[in-house]
């Protein structure tokens, strides 16, 4: 069973800052209900609520918190803690602050990719992985790195034949062979 069917993040003025749905067929009209539920809501209520028709009715809740200009929100199952959910955004707003230093709503814009893969690494397939905040900013700080290092080997093509280009040899071969295999080099005016 999946812990939630999704997560939205929404700016008080309605503005959707980060997403991560399970479909995608009426992702729009989900997320305007969704503020809709939400934004109308005083302070003083608890933060959960039966979820509307288009988030299926009282077969889901709307569990979320706000803070300063956005509103976090987990759709999940009925049986589902509150007080857990509840728990968790607080883990995830914290863990956020601690990776952009006083997160802000322009950090869920521009860093959208950083945000889902600190989701990733507290909620996997709808179930809770990790609630650790060094766990799980160390995690992510990891993947970033490894993100960028494989940005790195994506322009290793075009480095090679920049090196290529710059070698001097004396002439340009006609054959390239690595093991069994055999590769011919096309004829070209220039090598360089």
């Amino acid at each position: 069973r999946e812990l939630y069917e999704h997560t939205v993040f929404i700016n008080t003025e309605s503005c959707e800052r980060c997403r991560k749905e399970k479909t995608e067929d009426t992702e729009q009209q989900i997320i305007r209900e969704t503020f809709h539920l939400v934004s109308k809501r005083d302070e003083n209520i608890c933060n959960f609520l039966e979820g509307g028709l288009l988030i299926g009715g009282s077969e889901n809740k709307l569990i979320y918190r706000h803070y300063a200009t956005l509103y976090f929100v987990f759709c999940v199952d009925s049986s589902e803690s509150e007080l857990g959910i509840l728990d968790l955004i607080q883990v995830f707003v914290e863990t956020l602050d601690k990776c952009f230093e006083n997160v802000c709503e322009l950090d869920l814009i521009f860093h959208m990719d950083k945000v889902h893969n600190i989701l990733a690494e507290m909620v996997m397939g709808g179930m809770v992985l990790e609630t650790n905040m060094s766990e799980i900013i160390t995690q992510a700080e990891a993947h970033n790195k490894m993100e960028k290092s494989e940005a790195g080997i994506a322009g290793a093509p075009a480095r090679a034949v920049s090196a290529v280009k710059n070698m001097n040899l004396p002439e340009m071969p006609k054959n390239i062979n690595i093991g069994d295999i055999s590769i011919k080099v096309p004829n070209l005016p220039s090598f360089k």
